[in-house]
């Protein structure tokens, strides 16, 4: 598969597996991919948070409860520390939301091409995860995702609904 239709395949999934783990090689291969994102002045001011553990995943669903949240076998959280982020002089634009954005979506990315489902979720309580996590004052949460094999019978759309090509793109 080339890289444009692993674009045009990857879906949010909302339905996982709880019994199925994913193997400790493709997870790492996911987690490599963020290791090698670009990130602003080349700071790489993140820590990737793979929660697996029952007592952990126990602490951290309450931060978002929809029930089919509650099913992933893994969630993976970005953290960032402001302090060290690259801040641009001129005007004090702190990078930590672009480089853990940028970050996310290469494991999201690599995740789908090893047929791993994902689904970004920024609507979680920020204070369960700052307090079960131990998070302190300049580090930060923007998203996390789960991760896991989609239950049999899943079947994806395949119709993603995005704005027309010459609505979104203006050639100047």
């Amino acid at each position: 598969m080339n890289f444009h239709e692993l674009i045009l395949k990857r879906e949010s999934i909302r339905s996982y597996d709880i019994n199925k783990k994913i193997p400790e090689d493709i997870l790492k291969r996911i987690l490599e991919s963020g290791r090698l994102a670009p990130s602003a002045g080349n700071r790489q001011p993140w820590q990737f948070l793979l929660v697996s553990s029952e007592e952990m995943l126990g602490k951290i669903r309450p931060c978002y409860t929809p029930a089919w949240f509650q099913n992933a076998p893994h969630i993976l959280i970005v953290k960032g520390d402001k302090d060290k982020a690259w801040t641009r002089a001129d005007d004090g634009y702190n990078a930590l939301e672009t480089d853990l954005t940028i970050v996310m979506d290469h494991m999201i990315l690599a995740a789908e091409y090893e047929n791993i489902g994902t689904c970004w979720i920024a609507a979680f309580t920020p204070e369960i995860l700052r307090k079960t996590l131990e998070l302190k004052d300049n580090e930060e949460v923007y998203a996390m995702t789960p991760l896991g094999y989609p239950m049999d019978g899943f079947q994806k759309k395949a119709n993603k609904k995005r704005k027309p090509f010459d609505e979104v793109v203006k050639f100047i």
